[in-house]
């Protein structure tokens, strides 16, 4: 149940692309919308980042040009690495939340692949978009954080990141197995509990998913297979429980 455990559902997650195509292509469509509006916000920001820390950064005006060139640069490299994060999270939540009965169908197809008690119903497209957005909301908390840590000179721009992705992929994996245990009544301090001991393998599969979310069009390819993977990686942990 180790963090490579977790990482190797997302790998199983994929062969469903060899599986069923057809169900996974279904997954695209969402996930692909998504992407275009929040690239364009992307590229708007990073064309703009270097006003933006100006205007940001008025009392380093009469600074000298050095000094001024490091916290101008460095809160720069901050905005543009939380940014990142900021996309990454708020993706997953928004492609969610307007894709909720694309990934229920590709949840429900998957449980039935699986076998055994299958529930009849998922949990609606309104209590997916609200979690979709609870999940954005904490993508920006996050960001927050992500970007104080990188204004620490030297070490921040790498721990902030690194940290981002961590932090940012327990999330989305706790978002995305949550789907099959509320199915099945389960509600949040359910869930953390019967997901206690299963923490390495959350962190594997949600830092690994975010990892190939960063990839240019990764997150398109991947978003269907995460839901896969994640269903598996719910039932292990329901099957894995003492009666």
């Amino acid at each position: 149940m180790g963090f490579a455990h977790g990482a190797g559902f997302l790998l199983h997650g994929l062969r469903m692309w060899r599986r069923r195509p057809g169900l996974m292509l279904l997954g695209i469509v969402p996930a692909l919308l998504v992407l275009v509006v929040m690239v364009g916000l992307l590229v708007v920001g990073v064309l703009y980042v270097d006003d933006l820390v100006a205007w940001a950064t008025p009392f380093a005006d009469d600074w000298s040009g050095a000094a001024r060139g490091v916290l101008r640069i460095g809160l720069a490299i901050a905005l543009l690495l939380g940014s990142l994060v900021l996309f990454v999270v708020t993706f997953t939540g928004l492609t969610l939340a307007v894709g909720d009965p694309f990934y229920e169908k590709i949840w429900r197809e998957t449980e039935l692949m699986l076998g055994g008690d299958v529930p009849e119903r998922g949990v609606g497209w309104l209590r997916g978009a609200i979690d979709g957005a609870g999940l954005v909301v904490l993508g920006i908390a996050t960001t927050a954080g992500v970007f104080v840590i990188g204004l620490v000179p030297v070490v921040g721009p790498v721990v902030g990141p690194v940290l981002g992705v961590v932090v940012s992929g327990r999330l989305v994996a706790g978002e995305l197995v949550s789907r099959s245990l509320e199915a099945r009544g389960l509600d949040r301090a359910d869930q953390k509990a019967l997901l206690a001991g299963h923490r390495p393998a959350m962190l594997g599969f949600g830092t690994v998913v975010q990892l190939c979310f960063l990839v240019p069009f990764g997150a398109v390819l991947m978003m269907p297979a995460a839901v896969v993977g994640s269903t598996m990686l719910a039932r292990e942990a329901l099957d894995s429980r003492v009666p």
